[in-house]
C-alpha cells in the first residue's frame, strides 16, 4: 500500500482509538471538559461543536497522519509506533496549552494525564497501522529472544 494512503487508514484507525478513550474521559468527567468544543475554542471558534467535530475528524484521519508519512523516515528510531507516539505528545502539548479552556482546579490534572493517555494511543495506533499497511514493521537482529533487548 502507498504511504500516504496507509497514513490516512492509520489515521483513521487511530481517530477511533483516541475518539473512544476521550469518550469515556467525557463519561468520567460528566461532560465537563466538552473535548469538541476543545477543539473549536484551539481553532478560535468557542461554542460551534459542529466545526470541532468536523475539524477533529479531518485533522485525525487526514492532517496529521499525511504529516507523520512526510516525516516519518526522518524521525529518529526504526519502530514506527514509537514515532507516532512522538507526533502524539506533540498534538497533546499544543492541545493542553490552547484547548483546555477555563478548566481549573483539579480537573486540569485529569485533563492533562487523560488527554495525554489518548493522544499516546492515537499516536501508537497509527504508527503501528501505518507500519502495518506499508509492511514496514520493525525488525530485529536474527538472534534468539534472549539476545534481544528490550
Amino acid at each position: 500500500m502507498n504511504r500516504p494512503l496507509a497514513a490516512v487508514g492509520g489515521g483513521f484507525v487511530g481517530t477511533v482509538a483516541l475518539s473512544l478513550l476521550l469518550l469515556l474521559f467525557e463519561v468520567e468527567t460528566r461532560s465537563r471538559i466538552r473535548m469538541f468544543d476543545a477543539v473549536a475554542r484551539f481553532v478560535g471558534v468557542p461554542g460551534d461543536t459542529t466545526v470541532g467535530f468536523v475539524l477533529f475528524v479531518v485533522a485525525g484521519v487526514f492532517a496529521w497522519p499525511l504529516l507523520f508519512a512526510a516525516v516519518e523516515q526522518s524521525l529518529p528510531g526504526d519502530d514506527p509506533a514509537m514515532k507516532g507516539m512522538a507526533l502524539g505528545i506533540l498534538l497533546w502539548v499544543a492541545f493542553v496549552l490552547l484547548g483546555r479552556g477555563d478548566l481549573s482546579g483539579p480537573i486540569i490534572a485529569a485533563f492533562a494525564g487523560l488527554t495525554l493517555m489518548a493522544h499516546l494511543a492515537y499516536g501508537f495506533v497509527l504508527g503501528s497501522a501505518y507500519a502495518r499497511f506499508t509492511g514496514a514493521t520493525p525488525t530485529h537482529d536474527a538472534g534468539t529472544e534472549s539476545e534481544m533487548r528490550w
